[in-house]
């Protein structure tokens, strides 16, 4: 018998924290409230009006951010000798009781990490605000690129659930510590081969207000993309193998920057010279892009079809 630990980040979610608290199955060992030094005071709160011999309360004296939180309750959940990790927000958006279909694919040995997709049917999406739909779409599809895990959706969704031997090949401190961490922790999961699942859910949204700025995520979240995505294909296509897609990409890329750079050089002098571009040069400027445009998308495909299929447990035994 698997045991299971839910850990929980709280930050200004104390009205929820009763009700939470209360739902969650009885069959969960262990029960990890962070209070991220809670204006509320939801760590204290808890212990003295929850009785509840599974829960143990961890304060921050300083805010860390919900990954921050995250990765505290991970750790002492690894110590404390926990073979499913669930982390469940304490806003009061998740349902407890979908935490059994949450961790079964785990139990089972079919994947190594398990999330919450708000996506995966149309009628999921009835109650969901529209502005966090787009927002959430965008995301999505940024995140199949830079994480790799082509088959999942709704990234940025903190209903997960993680094998003790998929944590422990990642490395906790140099996950991201605030709102980035969920699409942080697909990419380490992906350099680390892990299988991701995603599991169909429905939100539950009240009067709550998320903490997420969307002005930060548009400043801060493109860079760290990017740094992601380069440091992906470096270990992927380059590091730990080097296949078609590795050269495929190479060569895409290359082509796809003499044709532009080469094309762009030859409209800058035209302009100045008041000359039409031959057709050699136009042919000169546009094949290289036309075939460097094919490999990368060879490569792209190639990326869509090197999703990890066997769980790290599996490869383990």
């Amino acid at each position: 018998m698997m045991k299971i630990a839910v850990v929980i980040p709280c930050f200004r979610v104390k009205r929820h924290l009763e009700g939470l608290l209360s739902a969650i199955p009885i069959d969960m060992s262990g029960i990890y409230v962070i209070d991220d030094a809670c204006p509320e005071g939801s760590g204290d709160w808890v212990l003295s009006q929850i009785k509840d011999q599974r829960i143990k309360v961890i304060k921050h004296a300083k805010n860390l951010g919900v990954g921050g939180a995250v990765m505290t309750g991970y750790t002492e959940a690894l110590n404390d000798q926990f073979d499913i990790i669930v982390k469940l927000d304490g806003d009061g958006q998740m349902n407890p009781k979908l935490i059994p279909k949450l961790v079964l694919p785990i139990q089972n040995g079919d994947a190594d990490y398990t999330k919450g997709n708000r996506f995966f049917h149309p009628d999921f999406l009835v109650k969901m605000p529209k502005l966090r739909l787009f927002g959430n779409a965008i995301l999505s599809f940024v995140n199949k690129l830079v994480s790799g895990y082509w088959d999942i959706m709704d990234p940025t969704n903190g209903f997960t659930a993680i094998h003790r031997e998929a944590l422990k090949l990642l490395p906790l401190d140099k996950i991201d510590k605030r709102y980035f961490f969920e699409s942080d922790m697909l990419f380490r999961l992906n350099i680390a081969r892990a299988v991701v699942q995603d599991i169909p859910m429905v939100s539950i949204y009240g009067e709550e207000k998320s903490h997420l700025s969307i002005g930060k995520v548009a400043i801060s979240f493109p860079g760290k993309y990017l740094n992601r995505l380069s440091k992906r294909l470096f270990y992927n296509y380059l590091l730990r193998d080097f296949n078609m897609g590795s050269v495929a990409l190479f060569f895409g890329i290359l082509l796809t920057s003499f044709g532009t750079l080469f094309g762009a050089r030859a409209w800058i002098l035209g302009e100045f010279r008041h000359e039409e571009a031959s057709s050699g040069t136009v042919m000169l400027a546009a094949l290289p892009i036309i075939l460097g445009f094919q490999l990368i998308l060879f490569a792209l495909q190639f990326d869509i079809l090197a999703v990890p299929k066997k769980p790290i447990t599996k490869l383990l035994k």
